[in-house]
C-alpha cells in the first residue's frame, strides 16, 4: 500500500508540475499579448496627438482669417475705404487736386 502511495504522489507531483508550466506558458502569452497592444496603443495615441496639434493650428489659422476679414469688413464701412476706391477704380479727385502720373 506504501508503494502505491509513493506512484500516486509522484503523479500528482508530475501533474502539479505540468499545470504550473501551463499556467506559466499562459501568463507569458497574455503578457505578450497585452504588449504588443499597449504598443499599437501608444503608436495610435501619439498619431492621435499630432493629429490634434494639426488641427488646432488649422483651428487658429481660420480664427485670425475670421478677425482679418472682420476689421477688413469694418475698414470698407469707413470714409477712407470710400476714398480709396473712387481714386483708384473710379479715378475720382478732389476739386482742386493735381494728379501726377509716370511715364512708363
Amino acid at each position: 500500500m506504501r508503494a502505491n502511495r509513493k506512484v500516486a504522489f509522484r503523479g500528482r507531483k508530475r501533474q502539479n508540475k505540468m499545470g504550473m508550466f501551463l499556467v506559466t506558458v499562459v501568463v507569458i502569452m497574455m503578457l505578450a499579448v497585452v504588449s504588443i497592444n499597449s504598443i499599437q496603443l501608444k503608436k495610435k495615441q501619439a498619431e492621435y496627438k499630432a493629429r490634434q496639434e494639426q488641427l488646432q493650428a488649422e483651428i487658429d489659422a481660420e480664427n485670425e482669417r475670421a478677425e482679418e476679414i472682420e476689421n477688413f469688413k469694418k475698414y470698407t464701412q469707413t470714409k477712407a475705404y470710400v476714398e480709396e476706391v473712387a481714386k483708384d477704380k473710379l479715378g475720382l479727385v478732389y476739386e482742386g487736386e493735381i494728379i501726377f502720373k509716370t511715364e512708363d
